[in-house]
């Protein structure tokens, strides 16, 4: 090949592979996971155990979890990173349950563990769960706060995690206790015991696009802009009317589960702008006025319970008022036995309410069905009786940002158990999904990139020996010019600026 050629087809190479790098970086760049759920019963023996015979206990739900099918918890609103060109996956969840179990006399509790904020890792063909655990000794009484304990390892089952799509969705990965798990675990169960499986889904959003640098010389916008003001955040107050506000409450775990249960096969629908968190209901748009600890609110939205045996319950109008340092919670209420405006249904304790950064704030408030309150439930409950926590949430400035609901992200679709993608099985539900998922640009193989440039080359070739063959003939040293010389004048026409 004459030497002008060659340089032409290596000049051709380089620009089309500089073309071709940035890119593939850009997929092997870490993407953020944003939104999303895990489902994990712990282990549905020890669910059982607390809450049977022997130890006479119970479980409750803390910063948001649910509960979901027969016996596995939903934690929620999933932050991390997935890699899709490595397969590397770390993403953590919020929520927590605690167990309660083998009350003493003195009214404390043998048994007493949380476990929260579950974390899964992900590397290869394994994965770590780790969570944070706080547990009673059950031999000594010893409490133990740990965090983000190595839990449990992850089997993958074969499952590649490599690609670089929108969603990543894993199915019952079997779970198995490690050493520091089972020392967590208050000793209640030994390493290498089998614990439920998890399963999880998590959006990824789309890699960042590089921003462009400005030159050293021009100003930035902190540069060019006046000192800045005081936000409405920085100036508290300590009464006012409400910009905004928010109400979230489940009303009762068990009578969910009773809504959605055998039994009464039923649901709950929401209306006038009442949202679901999962385990909650959030009642917005809060209106009404604070002062000194002392606040009236009202709220938006309704919740309706429908099901079997005349199951007809509708929850709307949720108000709020706190009053020396104790709170109620009002709703108009309307089914088959009762229609009745504003009735107090749960007491809460909201002692010294003081705003931060422009909010006012309630959180989990333990709280107690009223007598009225029972009678809206139809006699399903006594007065007295401890129903779902109450958070609220109310904005004494415009720019107070409200507490986020529980982010589940995207609605996952079926996958098979992790043990059923097999070599020469159908993987097409495997955790990875196109990756020309969130507008990406798609990644070319090395190989096709390789080949294409081939053929490129070829091409030009090919045009080059054409137009040579049409040449007339010249002599032998015009025609063989020295291939140092053009190589290094093609070098330097190449690497020259653009001088125009």
């Amino acid at each position: 090949m004459p030497a002008r050629l060659r340089a032409l087809v290596t000049v051709v190479c380089a620009v089309v592979l500089g073309a071709l790098l940035p890119v593939s970086a850009a997929h092997a760049e870490s993407r953020t996971v944003q939104g999303g759920r895990l489902d994990w019963g712990i282990k549905s023996s020890f669910q059982s155990y607390v809450t049977g015979p022997i130890a006479k206990g119970s479980y409750s739900l803390t910063g948001g979890a649910a509960t979901v099918g027969g016996s596995a918890f939903r934690f929620h609103s999933a932050t991390g990173t997935y890699d899709g060109a490595t397969g590397s996956f770390r993403a953590a969840f919020s929520g927590g349950v605690h167990f309660l179990g083998h009350r003493t006399s003195a009214g404390s509790y043998q048994l007493d563990l949380t476990i929260s904020r579950p974390t899964v890792s992900i590397s290869g063909s394994t994965g770590t769960l780790s969570v944070d655990v706080v547990s009673r000794a059950k031999d000594t009484g010893a409490v133990t706060t740990s965090r983000q304990v190595p839990f449990a390892t992850l089997s993958l089952g074969g499952i590649d995690m490599k690609g670089g799509g929108s969603t990543v969705a894993l199915d019952n990965l079997p779970a198995t206790l490690t050493a520091q798990g089972a020392r967590s675990f208050a000793g209640y169960y030994t390493a290498g015991t089998a614990l439920d499986p998890v399963s999880l889904s998590a959006d990824v959003r789309a890699a960042a696009q590089p921003q462009e640098k400005q030159p050293s010389g021009t100003p930035t916008k902190a540069d060019t802009s006046p000192n800045p003001t005081k936000t409405s955040k920085t100036s508290e107050t300590s009464k006012g009317a409400i910009k905004d506000g928010a109400v979230d409450w489940g009303v009762r775990r068990t009578f969910r589960e009773y809504v959605t249960g055998d039994i009464a096969d039923g649901k709950w629908t929401l209306s006038a702008g009442a949202q679901d968190g999962g385990a909650l209901y959030r009642f917005p748009g809060g209106e009404g006025t604070y002062e000194d600890g002392d606040l009236t609110a009202a709220f938006e939205g309704t919740v309706r319970f429908t099901g079997a045996h005349g199951l007809d319950l509708s929850l709307g109008a949720v108000r709020a008022t706190v009053e020396d340092g104790k709170g109620t919670l009002y709703a108009d209420v309307a089914s088959p036995d009762v229609k009745s405006e504003k009735v107090p249904l749960v007491t809460f304790t909201a002692e010294n309410l003081k705003p931060a950064d422009g909010l006012v704030k309630v959180t989990e408030a333990p709280a107690k069905l009223t007598a009225r309150g029972a009678k809206a439930f139809g006699g399903m409950y006594q007065a007295g009786t401890e129903m779902d926590p109450v958070s609220l949430a109310v904005a004494l400035t415009a720019d107070a940002e409200l507490p986020a609901l529980p982010d589940l992200g995207s609605t996952p679709t079926a996958s098979p158990s992790p043990q059923s993608t097999k070599a020469g099985s159908d993987t097409s539900a495997a955790p990875v999904a196109s990756a020309t998922d969130d507008g990406d640009f798609p990644a070319l193989p090395v190989s096709l990139a390789a080949g294409a440039l081939l053929l490129v080359a070829a091409a030009l070739v090919a045009v080059a020996l054409r137009r040579r063959r049409a040449r007339p003939a010249e002599s032998e040293s015009e025609s063989e010019p020295d291939s140092a010389a053009e190589s290094e004048s093609a070098a330097e026409s190449a690497s020259a600026p653009d001088q125009g």
